[in-house]
């Protein structure tokens, strides 16, 4: 498998970088097949980029989620690294002064496959920003860490008026695509010129890569996009264990196994369990255990609650599992459990629950105590319309 980064050298756009004011927007996990990062594969190759952009986290992603990262220096090009992730929604877009310094925006950025996973949109915004100032866009694609293929996709897009950062556009939770495929949907239906070498797009796609396959089994390690994204096995079950940000309940935040691990001081993992192996939802285990978070959630306090082990990956479904894990966790204690109500990926005005699950159904539907598997089950339904989508996608990108 060759990622767009791999394939760079071999490219005609190569000479063009040499000779052109370049940007980067990257992160830790923008490597090649030899696990170089961009900037020095750039300098191998005789490029020297003017600036760097850094998405949330940070381009050295440092920073926890939602912490405001702020402009810096890169240490070894003395170039500026400016963040695209501050304290105001106008800071997710690169500004005209910026943008007035380059010709060409290179992106290449790793993505696990959820529609909360902010980096798809920093590519988007920076795009938007880029064409409006005439600079040209290259995406460098990497392949969906949880496979491409439709029978994969789990959530329907959003309901009006739920858009935000942790979704831009109606996309399900889970939508098999990449990010060079999301970013060239959007163009295509924006009218950004796709191919177009002076101001529209290029994506430089994965070559000798099946949708199919999993980060599980690709050829090349899975390198960690952001602080709490350390192993693939996190990607797996990420669409689901994001959900609990809406919540009171520990994400495993704090913990070595983030997402995976999931409790409250007031929880009791075992009946956790026992509830969802009722369920018979497919491709996993709910491990009874106790926890002490080093940081956000309950810091300090031990917590009761669950590991999610996942034995299948193909046919686990994230989403209706940990929906299913919330209505159990607050059918089990309604007087301690609650959702998020403070601002969330700068929206003050909509439960966070509510910007993830795509409405407010869901929320009100477990407030109400509902049968958290019929929840499960409706939250999790695939959107019809999708497939056709997908192909809309991948069909936009071979227009690049």
């Amino acid at each position: 498998m060759h990622v767009g980064l791999d394939r760079l050298p071999e490219l005609p756009q190569l000479q063009r970088l040499r000779s052109t004011r370049l940007g980067v927007l990257a992160h830790p996990a923008s490597v090649d097949r030899e696990l170089t990062h961009i900037a020095f594969v750039l300098e191998r190759l005789g490029v020297r980029p003017r600036l760097f952009f850094g998405p949330e986290h940070g381009y050295g992603g440092e920073a926890q989620d939602m912490a405001t990262v702020m402009s810096s220096v890169d240490a070894r090009s003395r170039a500026p690294v400016v963040s695209l992730y501050g304290d105001r929604f106008e800071d997710l877009s690169p500004s005209a002064a910026d943008l007035a310094k380059i010709d060409v925006l290179l992106i290449d950025l790793a993505d696990v496959g959820a529609r909360y996973y902010t980096f798809v949109w920093t590519a988007l915004l920076a795009l938007r920003a880029a064409h409006a100032a005439g600079v040209h866009v290259v995406v460098l694609d990497r392949p969906n860490p949880l496979g491409g293929a439709a029978e994969s996709v789990e959530g329907a897009t959003q309901a009006p008026g739920f858009l935000s950062f942790v979704g831009l556009e109606p996309v399900p939770i889970r939508h098999s695509l990449t990010v060079g495929e999301l970013v060239a949907l959007f163009a295509r239906r924006e009218g950004i010129p796709l191919g177009d070498v002076a101001c529209g797009l290029q994506v430089v796609a994965v070559e000798g890569h099946r949708r199919g396959v999993l980060a599980s089994g690709w050829d090349r390690p899975f390198v960690f996009p952001s602080p709490n994204m350390p192993t693939a096995e996190t990607a797996l079950v990420y669409p689901g264990g994001c959900l609990l940000e809406g919540t009171n309940l520990s994400e495993g935040r704090g913990t070595t196994r983030p997402f995976e691990i999931v409790g409250a001081p007031w929880l009791d993992g075992r009946d956790l369990a026992a509830r969802l192996a009722s369920t018979a939802l497919p491709g996993f285990v709910a491990r009874p255990l106790t926890f002490r978070p080093t940081f956000q959630k309950h810091a300090g306090k031990i917590c009761g609650g669950v590991q999610i082990h996942v034995t299948d990956p193909r046919a686990f479904r994230p989403v209706a599992t940990y929906v299913a894990l919330i209505a159990f966790a607050c059918r089990q204690q309604p007087e301690q459990f609650r959702f998020r109500t403070e601002r969330y990926e700068y929206v003050d005005t909509i439960p966070a629950f509510d910007l993830l699950t795509g409405s407010a159904a869901a929320r009100l539907a477990i407030a109400a105590g509902e049968d958290p598997l019929a929840i499960a089950l409706e939250v999790s339904r695939a959107d019809p319309a999708w497939p056709e989508v997908m192909r809309e996608a991948q069909a936009a990108v071979a227009a690049c």
